[in-house]
């Protein structure tokens, strides 16, 4: 239900997790995910941006923050939002140093904490190394992501890029299912005789 032009989901047991630890030990950036992307010809930034606008457009948890209700948390769903692209032109620097303050700039990056409750939690950033060649930076929190979801950031990016840049309409299937979705349906699931079974079992390991 929105709240505030939010929409309010329950979080899943591995998002309440994370939640838990970064309010144990918050602006650590241990649950970072940063990726590196080598990007090789000629690459129009506006475009890349408006190929990451799309991605977030068609993934609600890249839209998403956390805050709490009755001191539990929940997700926050943006309606719309946009993740801005930092271009850094390396090209002021000599051609030898421009690879390692790359490489610099990159560690800075994966080592920035993530806010939470404010957002965003995916941040991009794009180095131009010389005319033709860029290093794209994404970091994501682990909250919204996780080994599998920075794959199809990837793949969906290889999609849309050179449709975006050819002029073509995107060419991926609409997704049925959300992560929030599946929050939902994991609550629903763990309660009444499967969460007894579950409960029983790790009382009798834990003994």
């Amino acid at each position: 239900e929105p709240e505030d032009d939010l929409y309010v989901f329950p979080v899943s047991f591995a998002q309440q997790r994370l939640w838990f630890l970064d309010q144990f030990e918050p602006n650590s950036p241990f649950y970072n995910i940063p990726v590196a992307v080598r990007l090789h010809g000629q690459l129009d930034p506006t475009i890349l941006q408006a190929v990451l606008d799309e991605i977030v457009e068609r993934h609600e948890i890249l839209r998403t923050t956390f805050g709490t209700e009755n001191g539990e948390p929940v997700q926050l769903i943006a309606p719309t939002g946009q993740i801005p692209l930092t271009l850094i032109d390396l090209r002021d620097f000599p051609a030898e140093e421009r690879q390692q303050e790359a490489m610099r700039l990159a560690n800075d990056e994966a080592k920035r904490p993530f806010n939470l409750t404010t957002g965003p939690l995916l941040r991009t950033n794009l180095f131009q190394i010389v005319a033709d060649e860029h290093i794209a930076i994404f970091n994501m929190h682990h909250i919204i992501s996780d080994g599998w979801s920075r794959g199809v950031l990837l793949q969906e990016l290889a999609a849309l890029n050179p449709a975006f840049a050819a002029g073509e309409p995107p060419d991926l299937p609409d997704l049925p299912i959300q992560y929030a979705d599946y929050a939902v349906w994991q609550r629903k699931w763990l309660q009444g005789q499967v969460l007894e079974r579950q409960m029983g079992y790790w009382k009798k390991q834990l003994a």
